[in-house]
């Protein structure tokens, strides 16, 4: 089952359209853009068209290459637990990987540039390198022991880790939070150039991913392996679930 990708995600494919308005519409274009020397923000007029050919680029090559970054909205059907881990690695921690250094690199130039802006996020740079490495590291430790004990089907003791990721959870929520106040919940101000549109633009992106992750994760994942190991270590009542943890 596929989800839909945005209006704005189908609509930036379109090459009549300007690349200031792709970047600010499809997160990731930014890094590509920056890549094939392809002003974005000065530039940012010119259609995708003009743009390309003027640098002497094959249109449908970079059309193939921003294509990648369409990603489904919505978090998918998915609930067989071997399957869903592969797609959670894909969707999820891939992307994560990919979103975070460009939108690092992009807050550290909307806070030079426009530092003497009063609506500048300054310190966003700082904020969402540490939500890099907090992501990295529980990723890392999904990767390299929780998923692997889910795909061989869990055990008694397959609790303790979830609980941890829970909790950790929990924290990536409270790093959003502060991500959201710091950015006015990732709404530009009047005026701004198109690299701080576009690093709202991923900044919102990345919370609806790291949401619906977490969603995936907590709602679908987890509890299919908590309940089997409840019982099988005899427990009753909230046990190894995290519910009462998270509410």
């Amino acid at each position: 089952m596929n989800a839909p990708l945005s209006s704005a995600q189908a609509q930036a494919m379109n090459p009549a359209l300007s690349i200031g308005q792709i970047a600010v519409e499809l997160p990731g274009a930014t890094a590509v853009f920056r890549r094939l020397k392809l002003d974005f923000c000065c530039g940012g007029h010119l259609s995708l068209a003009s743009a390309v050919a003027e640098k002497g680029l094959d249109l449908q090559a970079v059309l193939d290459e921003l294509s990648q970054l369409q990603r489904p909205t919505t978090p998918t059907g998915i609930t067989e637990p071997v399957a869903l881990i592969d797609h959670i690695l894909a969707r999820y921690h891939e992307v994560h990987r990919a979103q975070l250094p460009e939108l690092i690199r992009m807050a550290q130039r909307v806070e030079t540039v426009h530092r003497a802006n009063p609506n500048v996020p300054a310190g966003l740079a700082d904020l969402l390198e540490e939500i890099q490495q907090e992501l990295l590291t529980h990723m890392h430790k999904e990767e390299a022991i929780l998923f692997p004990m889910l795909k061989s089907g869990g055990n008694p003791f397959v609790g303790q880790p979830i609980n941890v990721m829970r909790a950790e959870h929990v924290e990536h929520g409270a790093a959003l939070e502060k991500l959201a106040a710091l950015t006015n919940d990732a709404t530009p101000p009047a005026g701004a150039c198109n690299t701080w549109r576009a690093l709202y633009g991923g900044i919102a992106q990345l919370t609806d991913d790291l949401l619906n992750h977490i969603h995936l994760e907590n709602n679908v994942l987890f509890p299919q392996f908590e309940a089997k190991a409840q019982q099988a270590m005899g427990g009753g009542g909230c046990g190894g679930s995290g519910g009462c943890a998270c509410s």
